[in-house]
């Protein structure tokens, strides 16, 4: 079984039934990840399985900490023993750093999960951010406004994404100027 075929089965199994919306989402990431594939070059499967895979922590059966990307990393690498550098994504994906400092467990995040290749952790930045929760395209504007309204402005999450905000708006625009090079033939693979 490949990393994709293995990945989209997996997220599949722990978010279809439990967590159906959360399943489309991730869904929905995975195809702007793969939309992204111009600018990944041979790491274009990595990010595809680290997309689908990004929530796989909000699992009921597995999510210990309340915290999504430690919860679904640490079961990646002990319990499925996936690709070093998919636990790293999933572990880190989306400024997860800041939201782990809100919950005190910034300290347990940097030391069990090192930081993947920047150019992957902005593309992974923007598939999800670029994604609604049903699935569909939106703006990171949009998708930042959503998060917090949905959450409120004074929630952990609330709070992280908003300080997060520049990151996330920085990582579109070097994602975007990647595309325009790739796209007008002056940046290699």
């Amino acid at each position: 079984m490949g990393l994709n075929e293995w990945a989209y089965s997996l997220s599949e199994s722990m978010l279809a039934e439990p967590l159906p919306r959360r399943w489309v989402h991730s869904l929905g990431v995975a195809k702007r990840a793969r939309a992204l594939s111009p600018i990944l070059g041979r790491d274009a499967e990595l990010l595809e399985a680290a997309a689908v895979l990004h929530d796989v922590g909000y699992s009921p059966s597995i999510a210990t900490t309340g915290f999504h990307p430690l919860d679904g990393a640490r079961f990646l690498r002990d319990q499925e023993g996936a690709d070093e550098r998919v636990v790293r994504l999933v572990a880190h994906h989306s400024c997860a750093l800041l939201e782990a400092e809100e919950r005190g467990l910034r300290h347990e995040l940097e030391t069990e999960f090192e930081l993947e290749r920047p150019e992957l952790v902005d593309a992974l930045i923007v598939s999800d951010m670029t994604t609604t929760p049903d699935g569909g395209h939106t703006t990171p504007a949009a998708r930042l406004e959503e998060i917090v309204h949905r959450y409120g402005p004074d929630t952990i999450v609330g709070r992280f994404i908003q300080r997060a905000a520049p990151e996330i708006f920085a990582a579109t625009e070097r994602v975007a100027g990647r595309m325009a090079l790739v796209s007008a033939g002056t940046q290699p693979m």
